[in-house]
């Protein structure tokens, strides 16, 4: 029983990153499309992912609100890297996934690192706050 619990929350925290793989990949079409940052998305994706976690990856309210919190800093990050390799590939010429290959993932997260910004973390921070409240809410109306 205590085995199958573990598995359950295991795979819980699975779904919740990969759907915070998903939303970062996703954000980052606007953004190439716009060819700037876009930090306010952080908010739409916290919404977005506080809903799917609640209803489809876990019914429990405190677990559904940390997995909310990993998978929107898991978009929030994942899209730094993206646009970090994707203005390095429009810089040297090379495809996207040539240049993620040939960087690496130290450098990529490095990249990102460097091109934070304050204002980057604002909304980050907002993105959690507002995937919080998501999360809170479907709880009510799940009862």
């Amino acid at each position: 029983m205590i085995l199958r619990r573990v598995l359950g929350e295991c795979f819980a925290l699975f779904c919740a990153v990969m759907l915070g793989l998903a939303a970062g990949a996703l954000w980052l079409v606007p953004t190439v499309l716009l060819r700037h940052t876009l930090p306010e998305l952080a908010l739409l994706a916290g919404w977005l992912l506080a809903l799917a976690i609640r209803q489809w990856v876990h019914a429990g309210k405190w677990n559904a609100l940390l997995l909310a919190w990993i998978a929107t800093v898991v978009a929030c990050a994942y899209v730094r890297i993206l646009t970090a390799a994707a203005d390095l590939s429009a810089m040297m010429g090379y495809g996207l996934v040539d240049v993620m290959r040939t960087a690496g993932s130290s450098m990529l997260l490095d990249l990102a690192r460097v091109g934070l910004t304050p204002r980057d973390l604002f909304w980050d921070a907002a993105g959690i706050v507002v995937a919080t409240i998501g999360v809170l809410r479907g709880a009510r109306r799940t009862r």
